[in-house]
């Protein structure tokens, strides 16, 4: 049987190219969603999806006039399924949104509205940047190389890093793109949507195949 691994999201559409990632690599999908009953039970591994922005309060922040209106629902089911799976040791992939709340809730903050947006919030889901990755991460281990191209979305970022996180991969205005946190098996986010480019992008092939292997240790 394949290993499953959960996906959590706000909006049913916005759900599927993540479904459709996760089976390229052998994996079985399982939706979370605030409205319904969630857990971490039967799953093998947690995705944490992107979507609209995390509530500032949960950073000690007032909204900026650009931030989303919260969604608490998510935030809160969000927050308890990270804290979970990371006490688990279980493997997480968070993206865009996902990679901000798994900083916000080690303790990090966000910046709400980056300057940069011609260059990060490219609604398309090809080459909108390089990223440089770090070396001796567990980034550079799977992609196993020093840039790459990412499609990009967003119009925030990570500012003050979170406890225990480092930072694997930036854009070159300094843009932190990748974190992750080296204690666990595989604790890995990332500011672009490797889901968008699985299908012709090597590296985010990478990358999903190995949270794939993690869910097999």
């Amino acid at each position: 049987m394949p290993k499953r691994a959960g996906i959590t999201y706000g909006y049913e559409e916005k759900v599927i190219p993540y479904e459709e990632a996760l089976r390229a690599v052998g994996l079985e999908p399982v939706r979370l969603h605030a409205n319904n009953p969630y857990s971490l039970d039967g799953l093998d591994g947690l995705v944490v999806s992107g979507g609209t922005d995390v509530d500032p309060a949960r950073y000690g922040q007032e909204p900026h006039p650009a931030t989303d209106k919260p969604d608490g629902d998510r935030d809160t089911m969000e927050t308890k399924l990270l804290h979970e799976s990371l006490k688990r040791d279980m493997p997480v992939l968070a993206i865009c949104r996902g990679m901000q709340l798994f900083n916000v809730i080690h303790e990090g903050t966000l910046h709400q509205h980056i300057d940069n947006l011609a260059t990060h919030r490219v609604r398309t889901t090809h080459k909108a940047h390089l990223i440089r990755i770090i070396p001796h991460t567990r980034l550079e281990e799977i992609l196993g190389a020093p840039e790459a191209e990412v499609n990009s979305r967003h119009h925030q970022a990570v500012d003050r890093v979170g406890d225990g996180l480092i930072v694997t991969a930036s854009a070159p205005d300094g843009v932190i793109e990748a974190l992750e946190r080296p204690d666990r098996r595989f604790a890995i986010a990332v500011q672009w949507h490797p889901e968008d480019c699985i299908s012709f992008r090597n590296s985010d092939h990478k990358l999903f195949e190995a949270f794939a292997k993690a869910l097999e240790r």
